[in-house]
C-alpha cells in the first residue's frame, strides 16, 4: 500500500477514534444524569466535588483529563478514571465498527447501537437498573440496522426478539434473577442480531457473568444470595455478536464440518 494511502487511514482512523469520543463523553452525561432524573440536553457540565461549572477546555475527551492529571482544575479532587474510560471505550469501538463494517451507514447505526449499550451498561452497574429511555433509543439503530444489513431474513431477525428475551421473562416472572430491563435488552438487541447472534450474544454475556460470580464466591464478595447486574455482561455479549459474531459463527461452523 502507497505511504500516501497508509497516511490517509491513519488519519481517518484518528479521527474516527476523536468522534468516538466525543461520543463516549456524551454517554458518560448520561450515565451520571439519567440516574438522577436530570436532564441530558440542558445544563452545563460541573465538578461533582466542588460544584463548579465545566469551560469548555476542562471537558475535551481524555485529553482533559491527562493534562489536569486527574484533578478538578477549581478544587483539585480527584476525576474518576472511569470518565476516561467511557471516553475511550467510545473511540475504541468507533474504531473497531469502522474497522468491520466500513465508512458505511450499517457503521453510523452499529456504532449508535454500540454507544447506548455503553450507557445501559454502566448505568446498570451502578444502579442494576435498565432505564427505559435508553431501551426506546435503542430501538432508532436497531430498526435502522434491519433495513440495512445486507440480505436481511425477517424471519431470523423475528426469531431473535423472542429466543432469548422471552425465556428471561418467563424467568424472572417465576424465579428471579433477571430483571425486567434485561428482558427489554435482549428483545431489542435480538431484532437487530437475528436468532444465531442473539444466542451467541446470551452465551457470552452468560459465560462473563458467571465467571464474575464465581471470582466473588471465590474470594468471598458476596454469597450465592448476592445480586448483581447481569446487564453489562449482556452488553458485552451483544457488542461482541455485532462487531464479531459472524467471524465467530462462521469459524465454528467451519469447525464442527471438519470435526
Amino acid at each position: 500500500m502507497p505511504q500516501e494511502a497508509v497516511f490517509a487511514y491513519i488519519i481517518a482512523y484518528l479521527l474516527v477514534f476523536v468522534f468516538g469520543a466525543v461520543i463516549g463523553s456524551f454517554v458518560n452525561v448520561l450515565i451520571c444524569r439519567l440516574p438522577q432524573g436530570r436532564s441530558f440536553v440542558r445544563g452545563r457540565s460541573a465538578c461533582p466535588t466542588c460544584g463548579h461549572q465545566l469551560a469548555a477546555r476542562d471537558l475535551a475527551p481524555l485529553l482533559s483529563w491527562l493534562l489536569l492529571r486527574r484533578r478538578c482544575r477549581y478544587c483539585g479532587a480527584t476525576i474518576s478514571a472511569r470518565y476516561a474510560l467511557v471516553e475511550l471505550l467510545g473511540g475504541a469501538l468507533a474504531c473497531l465498527t469502522v474497522a468491520v463494517y466500513g465508512f458505511t451507514w450499517t457503521a453510523a447505526a452499529v456504532f449508535a447501537l454500540l454507544a447506548g449499550l455503553l450507557a445501559v451498561a454502566f448505568i446498570d452497574l451502578d444502579t442494576m437498573t435498565i432505564p427505559n429511555g435508553l431501551v426506546l433509543y435503542l430501538m432508532i439503530p436497531t430498526t435502522a440496522l434491519v433495513w440495512l444489513l445486507p440480505g436481511i431474513n425477517w424471519l431470523s431477525h423475528g426469531i431473535g426478539l423472542f429466543i432469548v428475551s422471552l425465556p428471561l421473562f418467563l424467568l424472572a416472572l417465576f424465579f428471579g434473577g433477571f430483571g425486567m430491563g434485561d428482558v427489554k435488552l435482549m428483545a431489542v438487541c435480538g431484532l437487530a442480531l437475528g436468532w444465531r447472534l442473539t444466542l451467541l450474544a446470551f452465551l457470552i454475556g452468560l459465560a462473563l457473568g458467571a465467571i464474575y460470580a464465581v471470582y466473588l464466591l471465590l474470594w468471598r464478595r458476596a454469597d450465592r444470595r448476592t445480586a448483581f447486574a447481569f446487564g453489562p455482561y449482556l452488553c458485552l455479549g451483544v457488542a461482541s455478536a455485532l462487531l464479531f459474531g459472524t467471524a465467530i459463527v462462521d469459524w465454528y461452523g467451519n469447525l464442527l464440518f471438519a470435526a
